[in-house]
């Protein structure tokens, strides 16, 4: 196994290091300068370090193909750091001196097949409204702009006038070279070997790096080492899964009429990008399968890398993708590249505080498009580190979000082979991952399988997320439509309004909470009283200082000191990282069970009598009324049986030990309950409108906003928000709110990023959505900036649409759950 780089530091160079600096970071690549640069601009200069260990990009900037395109993304918090990357790229010249090479010639963006034509008409809208200028225009105005490209069969394309290329050095040396202004000491050649911490509490925190046989003092480090981010960051125990893969691209000899301002063209279903470089053309490519390089570690000593290449392997992609632009074959070919980039296991960068070491933040695994990220990346890791918060929506990258598994080099090998080629590929609802698969299983996997259960990913286990029958093996052709087994999902649904559904949710995280102080701190970080009456769930937030959230989970008092903590697949780490950061020295033990126990859910008018058929326990609405949660003997087993709902029915979540989770499943069922699917709970939580934290409500939304004022006690002391959210509510009715949306025409669906307007006026966009069988429509949660207090009054006065790949659809909007909005359907 290859291991982090630990030569010693000469003698003159150590004689430059200093003792001490409030910030070290580790990398001088793209990112780690524009991290060093940011942090200077926020007056920070003098005491902020740039250690490198060999010269500035001789990791992977010093060979990316150097693309400044900001088109393609669903993600505001994506959009708006390449925006501004763009425009940092542009004035960074006049700031430093230090060219850039940006140059805004344009990017041309090709739609071969229907489905990308309708992702693009749909991302284009969304990215309109944060302020990209992009245009749709035939093939015959793409073959205007880029003679080169055969475009007859195409069907359309989407020009960016604004976006174009930067030579990823020069912005390197400027971003340096600026940060150098402020004050950052910025040292190349010198490796760190180790992050030193120490214990506080419950969490480590830094003090300072190794370098060689010297410590550099610090309270904050960055690791932002690109490939190597891994291996460093397991030094201190963290979980960084990025892992190097082949990346490709050639450059031909001189082709007629190219030029500097010749504009970027991509057509990722040929698998290419195409751009000028030195008078020929640049090729590169994304294809479907890649290869993985030393996913055990990064080699020793490796700078400046080049691979050889496999011809073999890519010869059939690179065919593709040159016939797309013809004169490609014909001319011939100055250089084949092959160069290592680093990917994550789902495409997204790791960037963060890392979970349990305080000062400790990684900015990596950038997938790519670390060059048109850096700018914007680099600001917000600055902005984090300065201000101990961010101030974008971080949920989908943040480093906390990863397990165990995906670090073990299997998992990452097998995942990188595939996960490269998703760059490119068409991103219709309904795709999925295939590699390194089956990580977690439920403890009734199997039933799901028996069933004909239509399996899915979910952060690593299997869910099913509808049924085809038992013995039938489901199927699904991805569609941004009504798919084929739309009527199996309503069947499901309609079974949960009408009767009682089976769910299996053994992937959501639990935690069991004891200690004598347990109580205590789950008050303190719960914006709800938590800590009350035994036997009781309580659904919570957890809120940061300035009320805006960090979790949304429910806490169920078992006894005084035990409680049973619980929190979507998805907030796994963040839970755990976030109240492991506020014990301190309380008395209080935290046990993970996500793995230990199962949980079933049973949901529908007729649950109650179902489960009273399998338990002596007196379930009826005296006796165990809504948010009881007490443990039960039911089919023979004991279960922690709780009256709660997702779904907006009468219901119950069943918490009993794996093993007993067959039994139970199967006696359910027998009693009369319908396994039901994912999609079913994202149907019907969604005509209720239920949030999702990581989904429809983020880390930038306060409690109030969000319209989950109702879940917090301000009559409590001394809660972590509770002085923000007091003056939150003094303020008034907020401008910013989250609400209902509903399409009256049946046909459209909804997925998310589809923008909403008041009389014709973009008022915001669709969070998360879902299709509403008994609402009759799509239905969605989205978040409206009004200008002004934002009023039922204000949504009744307004003549509502949706836009839905560039077509606006009538729609109703409510602040109100469109469905049961009494409640009384919970509580029967």
């Amino acid at each position: 196994m290859a291991v982090w780089d630990s030569a010693p530091v000469a003698a003159e160079l150590r004689d430059h290091l200093p003792d001490r600096a409030r910030v070290v970071v580790i990398g001088g690549g793209v990112i780690g300068t524009s991290i060093a640069y940011h942090l200077a601009h926020l007056g920070w200069g003098s005491d902020v370090v740039l250690l490198e260990r060999d010269r500035l990009t001789s990791g992977t900037t010093w060979h990316a193909a150097g693309l400044m395109t900001c088109f393609g993304s669903f993600s505001e918090t994506s959009t708006s750091m390449r925006l501004y990357s763009r425009e940092l790229y542009a004035r960074l010249e006049a700031e430093t001196g230090q060219a850039t090479g940006f140059k805004p010639v344009g990017l041309i963006e090709a739609a071969a097949d229907a489905d990308r034509l309708e992702e693009y008409r749909r991302v284009a809208a969304f990215q309109r409204h944060l302020g990209l200028e992009v245009d749709e225009i035939s093939p015959a105005e793409m073959k205007a702009l880029f003679p080169w490209a055969k475009t007859d069969d195409l069907l359309a394309g989407f020009h960016v006038p604004g976006d174009g290329r930067v030579n990823p050095v020069d912005l390197t040396t400027a971003l340096a070279k600026g940060a150098r202004q402020l004050g950052v000491r910025v040292i190349e050649g010198v490796t760190v070997t180790d992050v030193v911490t120490e214990a506080r509490g419950r969490v480590e925190s830094v003090t300072g790096v190794r370098v060689g046989d010297d410590t550099i003092g610090c309270e904050y480090v960055v690791n932002a080492t690109g490939m190597w981010a891994r291996e460093l960051a397991l030094k201190s125990g963290l979980n960084v899964p990025n892992t190097a893969a082949e990346h490709y691209y050639l450059i031909t000899d001189t082709i007629e009429g190219l030029g500097p301002d010749t504009p970027v063209f991509e057509d990722p279903a040929a698998h290419g990008y195409y751009r000028e470089e030195g008078g020929g053309m640049m090729v590169g490519l994304f294809e479907p399968r890649a290869a993985a390089w030393h996913p055990e570690g990064v080699p020793a000593g490796s700078s400046f890398t080049t691979l050889k290449p496999d011809w073999d392997r890519m010869g059939p992609f690179l065919e593709t993708a040159m016939s797309r632009v013809p004169v490609t074959l014909e001319a011939g070919v100055r250089t084949f590249f092959c160069g290592p980039e680093s990917f994550t296991p789902d495409l997204s960068p790791i960037v963060g505080e890392a979970p349990g070491t305080r000062g400790y933040f990684v900015a990596a695994g950038m997938n790519s498009v670390g060059v048109l990220s850096a700018g914007g990346l680099g600001r917000v890791v600055a902005q984090w580190i300065v201000d101990g918060k961010p101030d974008v929506d971080v949920t989908g990258f943040d480093v906390d979000r990863f397990r165990a598994y995906q670090a073990e080099e299997s998992y990452r090998a097998t995942r990188t082979t595939e996960i490269l080629g998703t760059v490119y590929a068409a991103h219709t609802p309904g795709k999925q991952l295939h590699s390194a698969r089956g990580a977690k299983l439920s403890p009734v996997h199997d039933r799901l399988v028996a069933n004909g259960g239509y399996l899915r990913e979910v952060s690593g286990w299997e869910g099913a997320d509808w049924f085809a029958g038992p013995g039938v093996t489901p199927e699904a052709t991805p569609t941004w439509g009504h798919a084929d087994w739309f009527p199996r999902w309503e069947a499901e649904h309609n079974a949960v309004r009408e009767r009682a559904g089976l769910m299996d949710m053994s992937f959501m995280t639990k935690l069991r909470v004891t200690g004598a102080d347990a109580g205590r701190v789950l008050d303190h970080v719960s914006a709800g009283a938590v800590d009350g009456e035994a036997e009781r769930i309580t659904y919570t937030q957890w809120l940061d200082p300035d009320g805006r959230l960090q979790a949304d989970l429910t806490v169920t008092k078992l006894a005084d000191g035990d409680f049973w903590v619980v929190a979507s697949d998805t907030a796994h780490g963040h839970v755990l990282a976030w109240l492991a950061r506020h014990i301190g020295g309380a008395d209080v033990t935290i046990e993970d069970v996500t793995e230990a126990w199962a949980q079933l859910n049973v949901q529908g008018p007729q649950s109650r009598d179902l489960l009273a058929t399998l338990t002596d326990a007196d379930l009826s609405n005296e006796a165990y009324p809504f948010r009881t949660a007490r443990f039960v003997t039911l089919a023979g087993v004991r279960v922690l049986l709780v009256r709660i709902t997702y779904v907006g029915e009468l219901g119950y979540e069943l918490y009993l030990p794996a093993a007993g989770a067959p039994a139970v499943y199967d006696a359910v069922a027998a009693a009369g309950a319908t396994p039901v699917g994912l999609k079913t709970l994202a149907s019907c939580r969604m005509e209720k409108g239920y949030r999702d934290f990581g989904h429809d409500i983020d880390n930038t939304d306060n409690v109030i906003e969000v319209g989950l004022g109702f879940a917090v006690d301000l009559d409590k002391p001394n809660f972590i928000g509770r002085d923000a959210v007091v003056r939150i509510k003094a303020a008034g009715v907020p401008h910013r709110r989250l609400v209902q949306v509903r399409l009256t025409d049946p046909g459209p669906v909804l997925h998310h990023a589809e923008l909403v307007l008041r009389d014709g006026e973009v008022v915001g966009y669709v969070r998360a959505a879902s299709y509403g069988w008994t609402l009759g429509g799509a239905v969605g949660l989205a978040l409206l900036d009004a200008g002004e207090p934002l009023t039922a009054d204000w949504i009744k006065a307004g003549t509502w649409t949706v836009d839905v790949a560039g077509t606006e659809h009538e729609a109703e909007v409510s602040l109100r759950p469109m469905y049961d909005p009494t409640n009384a359907r919970i509580k029967a």
